[in-house]
C-alpha cells in the first residue's frame, strides 16, 4: 500500500551508507514525493507545471543523518541531540561556534585546502565527538603552586618497600643461617636397642678380656716406661715382658692400673731376660679376674686374633688381625752390648696392630683365651730409636707362644727364676753359611762342654747342625730359638754335617738357670 512516503529502500539506523558506483556526472536529486492526505481524503493533485517547486521547511542535511534520512516537506527535521559533558565542562574546540547540534553558525573563512579530507560520512559516529588527539588536561595547582609528582611519589614508595623487604629478607636469612631453618631440625636415628654381641666377635672378645688386662707405669732412677700385662690368678700375679719392668731396676716403682681405673702398686716376683718375661704381683686387691690361657700349639695360620694393650699409653686399646705365621725365630734386645739382655723367641707372627706400650699384653683367640704375649714388632727404618723416635706398627708383630710363657711364669712364681734348655756347645755366631756351626777348638779349650748333652751325643767341634726334628736351621740364632721352645729333658733329633757327610744324632736337653 502506498502511504505517500518515499518508496526507495530506507537504511536502518545502525547501518552505515556504502558509497555507490562512481559516475562522471552527479545524479539528479529525485523529486520529493508528495504527502498523502488524511485517511480517507483524496490525494493532493499535482501542481501545474509552471507552478514554483515547494521549498523544504529547513536546510537539507548534507550527511543524510540516520535515522531521519533526507529532509522532506512534511515535517521539520529535529536537531541532532548530542550528549554534552556534565558539570558544565567546556565543549571541546571542534563544537565551538555551533548551535549545539554540530551545525556551524557562521564559520570563518579559511584557506581552501588543495587536498580536502575524505568525506566524514564514511567513518561517521553520530554520538562521538570528532576524533582528536588525547590531551591530558592539567589538574588544579597545589597550594604551594607545584603540581603533584605522582611518578616521584611512586618511586619513593617503591624504594621504601624495597628497603623494608630487604631488611625483612636479611633478617630471615640470618636466622636461617644461624638456626638451620625456620623450624628446629630433628634428625632420624635408629631407636633399636644395640643388644649384646656374639661372644666370638671382636666386641664380644674385648668385653670378656678387658677386665683382666692392666696397664703398667714403671719409673726408675734413670728411665721410665709404659707397658701392659694380664692377670694370671686371683692371688694378684700379673704376667708381662721383662723389658717392661727392667727400667725399675732394684729401687724403682711399678704402678698397675686396671681397666676400671683402679690403681695399685706392684713388686717384681721374678724375671728372665732370655725369654723376655716377668711376673709382678699386686697386694690388697680383690675381685681380680684371671684371663684363661689357651694352647699355642693348636694355633693355625689364618686364625683370627685380638691384641689388647696400651699403645703410646692409650689404655684398653683393642686391635684385631690374624695369625700370619708360626715358629718365627726372632731375637730382641741387645742394648747392653754383652748379649746378656738378648731374648730368643720362637714367635707367633700377627698383623694385628702392635705399637710401643702393647708389650706384655695378651694376644687372644676367638674364645678370649691367651695364645701369646705381645713382645716385639718389626719397625720401619725411619722409626729407629737412635733417631729419638718410637717406631709404629707396619703389620709385623710378634708374640711369645703362651705354652712357653706358661712354663716360664710357673717357674718365676715358684722359684723366682727360670731354667733354660741347653745342649752344651758354644756356637760360632759369625758363621755365614747355612746352618749353626759349632765353634772351633783352641788350645786348652773346647767348644763342647765336657759331660754335657752334646758331648754325650757325640757332637764335635766344627760340626754344622742343619736340622732340628726335621726342620731346617739356617743360623745360630735359629738353633737357640728352636732349643728354647722345648723343656729341659726333651729329646731332640739333630742332623749334623761333618766332613761333607750328614749324620743323624739324638740329644737329650740339659738345663741352665737364666737371669
Amino acid at each position: 500500500m502506498d502511504d505517500g512516503k518515499p518508496t526507495e529502500p530506507r537504511a536502518k539506523w545502525w547501518s552505515r551508507p556504502t558509497p555507490g558506483p562512481a559516475t562522471t556526472d552527479e545524479a539528479p536529486e529525485p523529486a520529493p514525493a508528495r504527502p498523502a492526505g488524511p485517511a480517507g481524503a483524496p490525494a493532493v493533485p499535482d501542481a501545474p507545471h509552471d507552478a514554483p517547486a515547494p521549498q523544504p521547511l529547513h536546510e537539507p542535511d548534507p550527511y543524510g543523518t540516520p535515522p531521519y534520512g533526507g529532509p522532506g516537506p512534511w515535517a521539520p527535521a529535529p536537531p541532532v541531540q548530542r550528549p554534552t559533558p556534565a558539570h558544565g565542562t567546556p565543549v571541546p574546540p571542534p563544537y565551538a561556534g555551533t548551535n549545539g547540534a554540530g551545525i556551524s553558525v557562521a564559520p570563518p573563512a579559511a584557506p581552501q585546502d588543495p587536498h580536502p579530507p575524505a568525506p566524514q560520512w564514511q567513518s561517521y559516529d553520530p554520538w562521538g565527538a570528532p576524533r582528536q588527539p588525547l590531551v591530558t588536561q592539567p589538574g588544579p595547582p597545589l597550594p604551594d603552586g607545584r603540581r603533584k609528582n605522582r611518578r616521584g611519589a611512586m618511586l619513593i614508595g617503591a624504594l621504601l618497600l624495597a628497603l623494608v623487604a630487604g631488611g625483612i629478607g636479611g633478617g630471615i636469612g640470618a636466622y636461617i643461617e644461624r638456626n638451620g631453618g625456620l623450624t628446629s631440625v630433628e634428625l632420624p636415628q635408629d631407636e633399636r636397642d644395640g643388644g649384646g654381641r656374639a661372644p666370638d666377635s671382636v666386641a664380644g672378645i674385648a668385653a670378656s678380656a678387658l677386665p683382666s688386662v692392666v696397664t703398667l707405669h714403671v719409673s726408675g732412677a734413670t728411665e721410665s716406661g709404659t707397658g701392659t700385662g694380664f692377670v694370671l690368678d686371683d692371688r694378684g700375679h700379673i704376667l708381662t715382658n721383662n723389658h717392661v719392668v727392667a727400667p725399675a731396676g732394684s729401687s724403682g716403682e711399678i704402678t698397675v692400673t686396671f681397666s676400671g681405673g683402679e690403681t695399685a702398686t706392684a713388686e717384681v716376683v721374678g724375671k728372665d731376660s732370655g725369654y723376655d718375661l716377668a711376673v709382678v704381683k699386686v697386694s690388697g686387691v680383690s675381685g681380680l679376674k684371671p684371663l684363661p690361657l689357651g694352647n699355642s700349639d693348636n694355633v693355625q695360620v689364618g686364625d683370627p686374633v685380638v691384641a689388647i694393650g696400651a699403645p703410646f699409653d692409650l689404655s684398653n686399646t683393642v686391635t684385631s688381625g690374624i695369625i700370619s705365621a708360626k715358629d718365627r725365630p726372632i731375637t730382641a734386645g741387645g742394648e747392653k752390648g754383652d748379649g746378656s739382655d738378648v731374648s730368643y723367641v720362637n714367635a707367633l707372627q700377627t698383623d694385628a696392630p702392635i705399637n710401643p706400650g702393647n708389650s706384655g699384653g695378651p694376644l687372644v683367640d676367638t674364645d678370649a683365651h691367651v695364645i701369646g704375649i705381645n713382645s716385639a714388632i718389626r719397625a720401619a727404618d725411619s722409626g729407629s730409636a737412635g733417631e729419638g723416635g718410637q717406631a709404629g706398627s707396619i703389620g709385623l708383630g710378634f708374640a711369645i707362644p703362651i705354652n712357653q710363657g706358661k712354663l716360664v711364669a710357673e717357674q718365676l712364681i715358684n722359684t723366682g727364676k727360670a731354667t733354660h734348655p741347653v745342649i752344651g756347645v758354644t756356637l760360632d755366631m759369625k758363621y755365614t753359611g747355612d746352618g749353626a756351626k759349632v765353634g772351633g777348638s783352641t788350645r786348652g779349650s773346647s767348644p763342647v762342654t765336657a759331660g754335657g748333652p752334646a758331648d754325650k751325643a757325640g757332637i764335635e767341634a766344627d760340626d754344622v747342625i742343619t736340622e732340628v726334628d726335621g726342620k731346617r736351621v739356617h743360623s745360630g740364632e735359629e738353633l737357640i730359638v728352636k732349643i728354647r721352645s722345648h723343656r729341659p729333658g726333651d729329646d731332640l733329633k739333630l742332623t749334623v754335617t761333618r766332613g761333607g757327610k750328614d749324620l743323624s744324632i739324638t740329644l737329650t736337653l740339659g738345663s741352665a738357670t737364666g737371669t
